[in-house]
């Protein structure tokens, strides 16, 4: 099936492709991948660049979503790249097992956040990729080819940014299943939190903090998912914060609807690390986002550094979160050979205002290495990245070996990523 392409998730991009295939099977997968002179993968349309625009045709992964087969001997899950991240953690509670780590949002599909090295938060957690032990890929003459961990390149192919082909299906590491608890501080002074990094995002399992910047010497909000079997029980306070008496949502002042429970209620894993429940699309209104990544040494200065810009960007901003990550081995990985701290930013959907400021953000915070999330709104090019990604060259490499064609190329693989 083909049908229009529309637009992303935020709707501040309208895809530019002639028709968006919707295979069922991946040998339909073939068929069009090796017809196609010029096709990208499109998963749940959650980026808010042109990462999956700019090509004669897309395919949509949506409907590659199973099975979903579990190995108990390996702990490891098999499932369809298109699969939801919500709809794949249900499945897996049920049988009793978990996944390691889950982002903010259980709306998106594992495939393209996997693809764009999307991450959830934790001191000791790792980026979502980071959990990819195997999958399966479409190459540009129409060939299934199945990667596993520690054969040549695997680092390189995993956060692939749709360069190498189309991904049907990825294996990922499980753990068994277990409980959190949500807790959510609020008011927590600014020098608190410069002064007690590493207590405040160490204080749990999964730390989120928010901050509207309006008070720049407040922050509004610290998310705590706490985990019983393995984390110290929470104070009362934490660092000068106190408990909030009701539940919140990320934006002060927003109903808590759809937002996963809080106010310290046990509950399974997949419905307490992300913010917001499956049932539920989370956004106020329209948005736009950015994040950059910065090793974790530069976290308190890069901190200082937005609270200095506060003026210029609480304006425009919704939320900033900020959130720790462990290092991972994946080339493309914003956390690659090093601990990182996300800074992310839910903005206001005005986007000429929007990019007229991300250039003085990314000078302010380029001598902390800061690295954008590949699927979100950034203005760096290839020549900034080549100084943060030390394997961008051999990715280039990796890419013109598998598509030699540039059947997957697109201006954002070209014009950024440089391949």
């Amino acid at each position: 099936m083909a049908y229009d392409a529309g637009t992303n998730w935020a709707g501040n991009l309208a895809y530019g492709a002639s028709m968006v295939h919707e295979p069922t099977s991946v040998d339909e997968v073939r068929r069009i991948v090796a017809a196609a002179g010029s096709i990208r993968a499109l998963g749940s349309r959650h980026s808010f660049n042109a990462i999956a625009d700019g090509t004669d045709e897309l395919l949509s992964t949506a409907a590659l979503t199973g099975p979903v087969r579990i190995n108990r001997e390996t702990s490891t899950v098999t499932a369809g790249a298109g699969i939801r991240y919500g709809e794949l953690a249900t499945e897996l509670d049920r049988a009793g097992f978990a996944l390691a780590n889950l982002a903010s949002l259980p709306h998106i599909s594992v495939g393209g956040a996997v693809a764009t090295g999307t991450h959830g938060s934790g001191n000791r957690n790792r980026s979502l990729a980071a959990a990819v032990v195997g999958l399966e890929l479409v190459t540009a003459d129409g060939d299934l080819v199945k990667y596993d961990a520690g054969d040549p390149d695997f680092a390189g192919i995993v956060i692939n940014l749709g360069s190498l082909g189309v991904v049907t299906s990825i294996e990922l590491e499980i753990e068994p299943a277990f409980e959190v608890q949500q807790t959510v501080f609020e008011r927590l002074p600014l020098e608190a939190l410069l002064g007690n990094f590493d207590g405040v995002t160490g204080a749990a399992y999964s730390v989120s903090v928010f901050t509207t910047w309006r008070d720049a010497d407040v922050i509004d909000s610290v998310w705590v998912k706490h985990r019983p079997d393995r984390d110290d029980p929470l104070a009362e306070t934490l660092f000068g914060a106190v408990r909030a008496e009701d539940e919140r949502h990320p934006l002060p002042g927003i109903p808590p609807v759809g937002c996963t429970p809080q106010l310290g209620v046990p509950g399974p894993w997949y419905n307490r690390l992300p913010h917001f429940q499956l049932d539920f699309t989370p956004s106020n209104g329209v948005e736009l986002q950015s994040e950059y990544l910065v090793p974790r040494r530069h976290a308190v200065d890069s901190i200082r550094t937005l609270r200095g810009l506060s003026a210029e960007i609480a304006p425009l901003l919704q939320v900033n979160e900020i959130r720790t990550v462990a290092a991972d081995d994946l080339w493309l990985s914003s956390s690659y050979g090093t601990d990182a701290v996300g800074l992310h930013f839910t903005w206001v959907q005005d986007q000429p205002a929007v990019e007229a400021l991300l250039p003085k953000i990314e000078a302010a915070l380029r001598p902390f290495q800061a690295r954008p999330h590949w699927g979100k709104l950034f203005t760096a090019g290839a020549h900034d990245l080549d100084r943060l990604y030390p394997k961008l060259e051999d990715f280039r490499l990796l890419t013109k070996r598998l598509d030699p064609d540039g059947v997957f190329a697109n201006p954002f693989s070209t014009e950024v990523a440089g391949s």
